[in-house]
This record gives structure tokens, sequence and C-alpha cells, in this order.
């Protein structure tokens, strides 16, 4: 069974390399969307925590912000850990990519550009991968039907 590492622990090992806020749950932690890379990119590369596979990366809009939520597991030493950041402006929803540290991020970066129209800064090819086009809008987002009006 893979062991869960809590927020706090993880917060212990991530607080060096976190330049802004970070605020832990009881099992994840919170940073803000700059240093996204910085830590993620630490987390892979750290020997006692190799967490070399991605999970997941998903986005939540709770309408006073949206959330981003990466999970990710060591497959060498058979923990896994949560990080989220999340985005208070609705009209300048971005953040940096980490296609470049896991490239399984590739088409869950785009499934949320495409549905919830958070972008992604520095993904090599940030398009519609469910949609089409000229789509108007991204329908996961709380205010949908007010965006494409």
């Amino acid at each position: 069974m893979t062991k869960i590492i809590s927020g706090e622990e993880l917060s212990i090992h991530i607080r060096g390399v976190v330049s802004g806020t970070l605020t832990c749950g009881e099992y994840d932690v919170v940073v803000e969307g700059k240093d996204i890379p910085s830590v993620c990119n630490y987390l892979k590369t750290t020997p006692e925590l190799e967490f070399n596979y991605l999970s997941a990366i998903s986005a939540v809009d709770f309408i006073e912000y949206f959330e981003v939520i990466y999970h990710m597991t060591s497959l060498i030493h058979n923990h896994s850990v949560v990080l989220k950041t999340r985005i208070y402006d609705r009209d300048e929803t971005s953040l940096p990519s980490v296609v470049d540290i896991w490239q399984g991020a590739d088409l869950q970066e785009r499934e949320i550009w495409d549905l919830m129209g958070i972008k992604f800064i520095g993904h090599y090819n940030l398009k519609r991968v469910l949609l089409w086009e000229g789509f108007p809008g991204h329908p996961l987002r709380k205010d949908f039907l007010e965006e494409v009006r």
C-alpha cells in the first residue's frame, strides 16, 4: 500500500524551495502558482522523495478561485503526495507548465486548458484536445454560460 505523505511533512521538505506563501492541510500543500515548477522539480529530483510519476492533474472551479491539483507518486519509495495551487483572477488564468518535468502532463494540461480555460505557460502544444478549435469558452467553468453570451 502506498504511503500518503502528510501536508505537514511535505511542507517541511519544500519550505526552502518556495518563494511565496505555503499552506498545509492534512494531506496536501498549497503553494503559489509561480512556485509550481521549482517545487515539482525538487519533488522529482530529491533522492529521498523521487516523485517520478505524475498520477494526475485536475482543476476545480470554486467560483472565488480555481484550484489546480497535482497528484504525484514515487514508484521507488512507494509514497504519494498532493500539491495544490490557486488562481484568484478569473480573467488571467495561467500557471507555469510542468510538461518539461513530467511528459505525462502534456494531455492533462491540454484538457484543463480546453475545459477550464487555465493556460499553462511554456507548454509546447497548448491547444484543445476534446473540443474543436474555435469552440466558444470553456464548458467546465461555473461562468460558462455567461462567458459565451
